[in-house]
Order: structure tokens, then C-alpha cells, then sequence
């Protein structure tokens, strides 16, 4: 039995671009696995979720976070790295989902903890069909760390 029978899936998802935004919603809606999709449009406000500070006060502690590379005001990277200093939020996993396929940020997701790097597929079928690759593995098989 995988921990996802037993509770709902927490998602962060870290992304500034509407139409990504609209697809990962769409695919995690018709997820066979119980999930809340939380959505936060750029780094800053990343970690104000994750902090739990102003709006985000009564925030769940997510159970992994998608993040884009490409934002406003504090890049993925920046997140990432913030991330990975903090020792309440360090065990999150963190999935790159970006359409950069320079082998710098490939390099610098990695060394910064990453947990997988993801380019973006061109096309609605060809995202959705990533995003349900993510939800059969993430969702499905992997047993996420205690929220407390």
C-alpha cells in the first residue's frame, strides 16, 4: 500500500505562466490519487507559503514542490537554494519543471538539492503527459517525508 491511499498529497506549485499553470491543474483534477494543488506565482511568494508568513499563515506543509526555473523576483535557483538552507523545509522534495535545457541550470538544480529536473514538453498532450508521469511515480510510489 503506497502512503498516498492514506492521506492527501500536499502540492506547491511554484510557476509563473498561466497556461502551465491551467494544464498542471487540469492534470492533477483528474488524478487518481487525492491531491490539493496549492499555486504560488513567484519565488517570493514561494517562500512565504513554505514560511507560512502574511497570506499564507495557515499554509499546509507541502509534500513536494514543482518549481520553474524562470521567474519574477527570486528565480527557482534562489528558492531552491533558501530551500535546502532551511532546516524545517529542507526534506520537501523539490522537482525542477522548467523549459530551460541549459546544462548550467541542469547542473546548479543538482547541486542545490534538486530532486529531479524536468523540461517542460511542448504542447498541451505532450505536458499533460508529463505531469501524469509525475503523479504515477511522485504520487503513486513515493513515500514523502512526515509533515511534523
Amino acid at each position: 500500500m503506497s502512503l498516498s491511499s492514506t492521506r492527501t498529497i500536499e502540492i506547491l506549485l511554484v510557476e509563473d505562466s498561466e497556461p502551465d499553470i491551467l494544464l498542471t491543474e487540469e492534470a492533477f483534477s483528474e488524478a487518481r490519487v487525492p491531491n490539493r494543488l496549492h499555486i504560488v506565482r513567484d519565488g517570493e511568494e514561494a517562500l512565504q507559503f513554505l514560511r507560512r508568513e502574511g497570506e499564507h499563515a495557515q499554509a499546509p506543509r507541502p509534500d513536494v514542490i514543482l518549481m520553474d526555473i524562470n521567474m519574477p523576483r527570486k528565480n527557482g535557483l534562489e528558492v531552491l537554494e533558501e530551500i535546502k538552507a532551511d532546516a524545517d523545509l529542507r526534506s520537501i522534495p523539490v522537482l525542477i519543471l522548467t523549459t530551460s535545457q541549459a546544462e548550467d541550470d541542469v547542473r546548479r538544480s543538482y547541486s542545490g538539492h534538486a530532486s529531479s529536473y524536468v523540461v517542460k514538453p511542448v504542447g498541451f498532450e505532450n505536458f499533460l503527459q508529463a505531469i501524469r508521469a509525475f503523479e504515477d511515480f511522485w504520487l503513486t510510489f513515493v513515500r514523502f517525508p512526515p509533515r511534523g
